[in-house]
């Protein structure tokens, strides 16, 4: 597919006229948006928690996790960002991706709406009462 980078706005999701703009590398396979730590706290975002991710080479390593509005020409929606440190890419994951309810267009090299699904319960042959239970324990 090659690379596809696009220019965003971001912005603190609940002081939204602090805001910014700027270019990131859209990543299908990154699941988390990595967006530099000192643009995060310009707009006063503060990470919420630790995670630990798992690199190429099987180190793994600490960042900071908080949250950010993401937008792209008319589509917007609020995702998890990792705080990026000295070294790290600046990305787009697919969970702002999908969030904008965007997916990539490898033909012409650019991001385009994603037709969004939706599995109402009611009126399709079966009810909820049919679906496999599955119990998740935390």
């Amino acid at each position: 597919m090659g690379l596809l980078r696009v220019k965003i706005g971001l912005a603190n999701p609940f002081h939204r006229e602090r805001q910014t703009s700027l270019e990131v590398l859209v990543d299908t396979g990154a699941l988390l948006s990595i967006i530099p730590g000192p643009h995060l706290r310009e707009l006063g975002i503060e990470p919420q928690e630790r995670r630990t991710f798992k690199l190429a080479d099987g180190r793994e390593i600490e960042r900071a996790v908080g949250e950010a509005r993401f937008q792209y020409n008319s589509y917007a929606g609020t995702s998890k960002v990792v705080f990026g440190e000295e070294g790290d890419a600046v990305v787009m994951g697919v969970l702002a991706l999908e969030t904008l309810g965007l997916e990539v267009d490898p033909v012409n090299q650019q991001l385009r709406r994603k037709l969004l699904e939706l599995y109402p319960w009611a009126g399709h042959g079966f009810s909820r009462a049919d679906s496999t239970q599955i119990e998740v324990g935390l």
